[in-house]
C-alpha cells in the first residue's frame, strides 16, 4: 500500500535521539530551546514555545489570548476537529466561516459577510483561527484588516504549513496574527513524532504559554509573589497542564529541520509532475495563489462526479483496494455529531459540505518515487476511464 504520507528518517535523525538518550536530560534539558530557535531562527518570529501537540499549542494559545465562557471563537469547518475543539477546551462557544471553493480556506467574502451580521447581533468572535489547509496559506492580510475593523485576535492553524510562504515572509512570521501554530505528527511535513509548537511576536503571550505548558509553574523571581526560601522553591500562578516536549522529540526536531527546505522541494516537484500526470482527467486540481509558496502538507483533488458512473466512495475504495492508500482531509467539522448536537446541521456551510462530497488526498511524501507516483495516477485513470459516463 502507497501511504498518504510517511516520515523521512536519516541516520542523523537517529543519531540525534540516542545522544539525548545517552545524556543527562531526556526532558527539560536543552534540546527544547534549540528546537524553538530553531523554529524562531526559520519563521522569523520572535519567541517559541514547544509543546507535545499541535492540539496542546492551540489549547494555549487560545488560553493566552483570554478565551473564555462566553466567548465566540471562529474557525474553518474543513480542518481537524481541534481547529474547534481548542475553543470548548476554554469555555468558549464555537461557529464556522465556509471556505473559499478555489482556495479551500477561509473565505475572506463569508468572513466579513458574517462579522457585520454578528456585529448588529453583539456576538463577535475574541479569536479567529484561519487553517492553511494543504500548506497554502489563507489570506492573512485581508484577516488582518478585518481584524483591526472588529477587534478580534487570530490564531493561525498552520499545521500543514511549515516551510510555505506569504507574500515576501515565511508563515508563522506573525506579520498578521498573534499567535501561529505548527504540527510535527509523523505524516506533517517536519516530525517530532508528535509535537507542536506556537510562535508569536508578542513576549507577554510567549511568558503566557509558557505557564500554561508547564502546570502553570514558575521559578521566575518577576512572576512569583514571595521571595524565594531556596533552590527547591517555585509557585503555581496559573492553572496550567503538562504540555511539555520532551528532549527526545525535541532532539529530532532539530535534525528535521536542517531538511526542511528540501522537504517542501521535493513536495513541489511531486505536485508539479501530478499537475502534468492528470491534467486530462475529469477531476479538479489544487489551485495555488500567486501570493503563496504552499508547504505542500497535502495533495487535494476533487473528483468532477458527474463525468464518472462511479460515487466518490466507490473511487476512494477502489483506490485502497489497489493498494494507493488515499485519504479524505477533511469530514466537515460541523457534520460531527458532537458539533451537531450543538445545533448545527447539513446545508450550514455549503461550500465545505461540497467540497467534501469531491475530495480525496493522493499520497504525497518526501520519499515518493517516480514508479510509486506512476502507479497512483494509472489506478486513478484506470477507475476513471474505465467507468467514465462519456464512454458508456
Amino acid at each position: 500500500m502507497i501511504p498518504y504520507g510517511k516520515q523521512d528518517i536519516s541516520q542523523q535523525d537517529i543519531n540525534a535521539v540516542i545522544d539525548v538518550l545517552q545524556s543527562d536530560f531526556l526532558t527539560q534539558g536543552p534540546k527544547v530551546p534549540a528546537f524553538e530557535a530553531a523554529i524562531t531562527a526559520y519563521t522569523k518570529a520572535q519567541f517559541a514555545v514547544a509543546v507535545n501537540s499541535a492540539t496542546s499549542a492551540l489549547h494555549i494559545a487560545c488560553l493566552a489570548l483570554g478565551l473564555s465562557e462566553g466567548d465566540w471563537l471562529w474557525t474553518s469547518p474543513i480542518t481537524f476537529v481541534a481547529s474547534a475543539n481548542c475553543g470548548l477546551y476554554c469555555g468558549a462557544q464555537i461557529d464556522f466561516v465556509d471556505i473559499d471553493p478555489k482556495t479551500y480556506n477561509m473565505s475572506v467574502s463569508a468572513l466579513e459577510a458574517k462579522l457585520e451580521k454578528a456585529k448588529l447581533s453583539g456576538t463577535l468572535p475574541k479569536v479567529v483561527i484561519p487553517v492553511h489547509l494543504c500548506g497554502q496559506s489563507c489570506d492573512m492580510k485581508k484577516i488582518h484588516s478585518l481584524s483591526k475593523e472588529y477587534g478580534f485576535h487570530i490564531i493561525e492553524d498552520a499545521s500543514h504549513a511549515i516551510g510555505g510562504r506569504y507574500l515576501d515572509g515565511p508563515v508563522g512570521q506573525c506579520l498578521y496574527s498573534d499567535i501561529t501554530v505548527f504540527s510535527f505528527h509523523p505524516v506533517k511535513i517536519v516530525t517530532t513524532a508528535e509535537g507542536g509548537v506556537a510562535v508569536t511576536n508578542d513576549p507577554s503571550l510567549a511568558e503566557k504559554m509558557q505557564l500554561f505548558r508547564s502546570h502553570g509553574v514558575t521559578r521566575d523571581p518577576e512572576l512569583m509573589q514571595k521571595k524565594s526560601c531556596g533552590g527547591w522553591y517555585y509557585e503555581q500562578v496559573e492553572l496550567g497542564f503538562n504540555y511539555r516536549m520532551t528532549e527526545l522529540q525535541a532532539a529530532l526536531g532539530v535534525s528535521q529541520m536542517q531538511r526542511l527546505d528540501e522537504f517542501v522541494a521535493k513536495r513541489h516537484l511531486l505536485a508539479k509532475r501530478y499537475n502534468q500526470l492528470l491534467l486530462n482527467l475529469p477531476i479538479t486540481l489544487p489551485f495555488q495563489l500567486e501570493s503563496s509558496y504552499s508547504g505542500l502538507h497535502l495533495y487535494v483533488i476533487r473528483l468532477k462526479l458527474d463525468k464518472t458512473s462511479l460515487t466518490h466512495q466507490q473511487v476512494f475504495s477502489l483506490l485502497r483496494e489497489k493498494g494507493v492508500g488515499v485519504n479524505l482531509h477533511y469530514i466537515p467539522v460541523h457534520t460531527q455529531p458532537y458539533y451537531k448536537r450543538m445545533g448545527f446541521s447539513q446545508g450550514d456551510f455549503p461550500n465545505a459540505e461540497a467540497y467534501y462530497r469531491e475530495a480525496i488526498s493522493l499520497p504525497m511524501f518526501h520519499l515518493m518515487t517516480q514508479v510509486q507516483q506512476d502507479k497512483v495516477v494509472s489506478t486513478l485513470s484506470e477507475i476513471i476511464i474505465n467507468n467514465s459516463l462519456e464512454l458508456n
